[in-house]
Order: structure tokens, then sequence, then C-alpha cells
């Protein structure tokens, strides 16, 4: 394996994050972060749980998806966004999309959990299924994001999906 290149840098800093939690200030949860003293003694060290499950939507995907959405141009709000994901990216980016007031269109398989179809749909988006054996996401969502004129989020690999989901550690 090559060792990462440390003369590029990185795509998100942390006056991102920072700027990240400014955004989701009244809008995420502060999440507890708890210890366990059995697994503390199991392990030999000291083990720390960020709460995230008591995020809203019950992830930190919440925190990216919020971020992302918030800095599109009112253009792109306009025209709504499209994310792919099997369940908590989804759910995100549709809550997110509902309380910004901007149109989300979520690609998810077909076999996806069914309580994760309902709740993104309960959320406000709009869900396309596919057969994950005969299609691949990405290339579905590029096609539909491309007709419909709509901003792709992916659920990693975007800057402001990283930087909020880096302000659950913040």
């Amino acid at each position: 394996m090559k060792p990462p290149d440390t003369d590029t840098p990185l795509a998100v800093a942390y006056a991102d994050i920072a700027a990240a939690a400014a955004r989701l200030d009244g809008h995420a949860r502060r999440t507890p972060v708890m210890t366990s003293r059995m697994l503390d003694e199991r392990t030999g060290a000291k083990v720390f749980f960020k709460c995230e499950n008591f995020q809203r939507m019950g992830a930190f995907k919440f925190r990216g998806a919020f971020n992302a959405l918030s800095q599109l141009t009112q253009e792109e709000k306009r025209r709504g966004v499209l994310a792919y994901s099997s369940g908590n990216h989804a759910q995100a980016v549709a809550l997110a999309g509902t309380l910004l007031g901007v149109k989300t269109v979520i690609v998810m398989p077909a076999d996806a959990p069914q309580v994760k179809l309902e709740a993104t749909r309960a959320y406000g988006g709009e869900v396309i299924t596919y057969d994950p054996k005969t299609a691949k996401r990405e290339e579905l969502a590029a096609a539909i994001a491309r007709e419909r004129g709509l901003a792709v989020i992916p659920p990693y690999n975007h800057p402001g999906v990283i930087a909020g989901q880096g302000t659950a550690a913040k």
C-alpha cells in the first residue's frame, strides 16, 4: 500500500469544520460523550462513546447533510439535490432538505431496509429505488441528476459532508 501524500493539502481544514459547526448551531443536537468503566477495564484503556444515535434522525450523517445543503447556491437550492444511500445519508439529506426548503431526490437500493425507505420518505425525500444487481447507484444518480438539473450530495468524499460530519468531534 502506498503511503499517504503528505504534501497534498487536505480537502477539509479545521476552519471548514469550525464554519460547519456555526452553520449547524441550533439545527444539530449537542450529543453526549459517555464512558464505560466495564469496557475500560476489559480493554485496559479509557474508551469514549460519542452518542450520535441521539442526533436528529439518529446518526452523525445529519451534520454532513445539513452542512452541505446549507452551502448550496440559491439556484442549486431552487433546483434541488440528489443523494444516493442505503439509509442514514438518505434520511439525513431528506431531513436537511425539508428543514432548508430544498427538494431532495434519493436513490436507494430496492432491498434497503423497509424502515430506512419509509423514514427517508417521511423526512420528505422522493425515493427512487433500483436493483443493485443490475444497476450501479453512482451511474443512475448521475443520469437522474443530469436529467433533472440536480446537485449531487454523495454520502462521503464531499467537502461539505466531511466538514459537517467532523463537527461530531469538535
